[in-house]
């Protein structure tokens, strides 16, 4: 076991992958809280899709992918953000029509180059294994402005999303910070999707909230469970690709296994729950009988 864990991670370009989705992990593990409060999940799922075209544009004319996917990013934060405010439209098929408009574009515009098909594969879902020292550090920096924000506005996000009647009585502007929260998903997104591609950034941004609403109702508890579930099934995810690809001829996507893992890690995590409520239920539900017999 000890092999497993630690041999994948002597070569150079593993550790700066495993940094890389450490990182992510913090960022995407907190944000995912707050997808999971604000119901946000499909707003974020829009998101990874309409990104897509900035960084198609940006990948044709051999610019930077961050430079695209970030202007992209916080257009289509606006874009989404003014859709679900439009009264008589609704809101589910606003964010459809724009994730297919979007999407396409990108595709066609990827679709331009010769080396289509691996040109698309890389973008949807990623090349973990390929990011070097300045990627890691621009997610980092993401990461650090991501969390600064949260910091100064939890208290107004989590008012917004348990109270918004009382939000918009207390003078707070509800549409800033709807704008504010698809702002801090799509720079989430931007960060993550050189490493795991827009396809499976959902994941990230889903699935470590899910896990931490399964082991705690409390803010503060869910946010570290969702960083450390994160966090975790990365590393595990990482290895075991490594060990399936170089060890056993089995190739797996790095990416896609760090998904997997965290798919594995809330399924396993709800039947323990279901397990956890079943017996805590036993006892009152058997309280009737006895007091009935005595």
């Amino acid at each position: 076991m000890f092999r497993l864990l630690v041999e994948p991670f002597r070569d150079a370009y593993m550790q700066r992958a495993l940094v890389e989705i450490v990182v992510l992990s913090a960022l995407a593990g907190v944000v995912s809280v707050y997808v999971l409060l604000r119901r946000l999940a499909f707003v974020g799922d829009a998101l990874t899709h309409t990104i897509f075209p900035g960084i198609a544009v940006a990948f044709v004319a051999g610019q930077s992918l961050f430079v695209g996917a970030l202007v992209a990013g916080l257009l289509s934060a606006l874009l989404l953000t003014a859709a679900t405010r439009i009264r008589g439209i609704d809101h589910d098929a606003a964010l459809g029509v724009l994730v297919g408009a979007f999407f396409s574009l990108g595709v066609v515009i990827v679709s331009t180059q010769s080396s289509y098909t691996a040109d698309l594969t890389a973008l949807l879902f990623g090349r973990i294994l390929t990011v070097d020292t300045a990627e890691i550090v621009e997610t980092t920096g993401i990461a650090v402005g991501v969390l600064v924000v949260l910091g100064l506005t939890h208290k107004e996000l989590v008012l917004r999303a348990f109270d918004p009647v009382t939000a918009e009585a207390m003078g707070y502007r509800t549409l800033l910070l709807d704008l504010v929260v698809n702002g801090l998903v799509a720079l989430v997104v931007v960060a993550g999707v050189r490493a795991v591609g827009t396809v499976l950034v959902i994941a990230l941004l889903v699935v470590p909230g899910a896990i931490a609403r399964l082991v705690s109702e409390r803010i503060g508890p869910m946010i570290v469970v969702a960083v450390g579930a994160a966090g975790l099934c990365g590393y595990l995810g990482l290895a075991a690709s490594y060990e399936a690809s170089l060890n056993h001829g089995v190739r797996l996507g790095s990416g896609s296994t760090v998904v997997v893992a965290l798919t594995l890690a809330f399924v396993l995590t709800a039947a323990l729950a279901t397990l956890v409520r079943r017996w805590r239920r036993r006892p009152a539900a058997s309280r009737p009988a006895i007091a009935a017999s005595a």
